[in-house]
């Protein structure tokens, strides 16, 4: 597999307002949301750059904040909305939807379905971050690795990673399926209905937000390995393109 059949998105990669929906989030409280997790995914955007740098591969980037869509959602999830867009009525909802979030998802489905459609097999890397707590209780792992276990691809290449991961850097704890499930709702899960497992190899990459927030030479250095060992993976796993 060659650096051209590689994609990368990251679906929560800012927390943008436009001004058309500015007046959805008035008050403190809004501004708190906006700047946590619950807004976007910190640091996120800055690593799969970094991966897109580094391997010359296209990035679809959402940056409007998951409390207005949740680009991450099927479109008939309970979380589609947050409480502050959820108020529009049902016309303005499906605006919404028109501006920003199905012009992002069919732009990565159609970039799958352009490579698959000329016999290529496509590895698509979705990048999020997490928090280390959640309810007062410590993750257990700094890097997450998401995938279906009912694609062999998919388990190869992220056992591969893992495995690369852990050699280069012994001081991460790396898991798999973890600290989320790899078939949960989400946009690979949609677009592994659409494509074979044959053609459509998807991994989502959670990266510890302690580990993106930290000063900057241990912030590079943790990029630097996240890119280093996805690429040693990649060429012990991958079918050449």
């Amino acid at each position: 597999m060659t650096c051209k059949d590689l994609l990368l998105s990251c679906e929560h990669g800012g927390n943008r307002v436009p001004a058309a929906y500015r007046a959805l989030f008035p008050g403190p409280r809004a501004a708190r949301a906006l700047e946590s997790h619950r807004g976007w995914d910190p640091g996120a955007l800055d690593v799969a750059r970094a991966f897109a740098r580094r391997v010359g591969a296209p990035l679809f980037e959402g940056r409007v904040t998951r409390l207005l869509v949740e680009l991450n959602r099927s479109p008939h999830h309970p979380r589609l909305f947050s409480e502050f867009s959820a108020r529009l009525p049902p016309a303005e909802r499906a605006m919404l939807l028109a501006r920003h979030y199905y012009p992002y998802r069919d732009a990565v489905e159609r970039a799958i379905g352009v490579r698959v459609g000329k016999g290529q097999a496509v590895l698509h890397l979705s990048v999020h971050t997490f928090v280390g707590t959640w309810h007062d209780q410590a993750r257990e792992a700094e890097i997450g690795l998401l995938y279906d276990p009912a694609r062999p691809g998919e388990r190869h290449f992220c056992a591969e990673w893992r495995d690369s991961l852990q050699a280069m850097a012994p001081y991460l704890r790396v898991r798999r399926n973890y600290p989320y499930r790899g078939v949960s709702d989400g946009l690979v899960t949609h677009l592994r209905r659409r494509f074979s497992a044959r053609r459509y190899v998807a991994i989502e990459l959670e990266v510890c937000q302690t580990l993106v927030a930290a000063p900057g030479a241990a912030r590079r250095e943790t990029i630097a390995v996240l890119v280093d060992s996805f690429l040693r993976a990649r060429s012990q796993t991958m079918p050449p393109g």
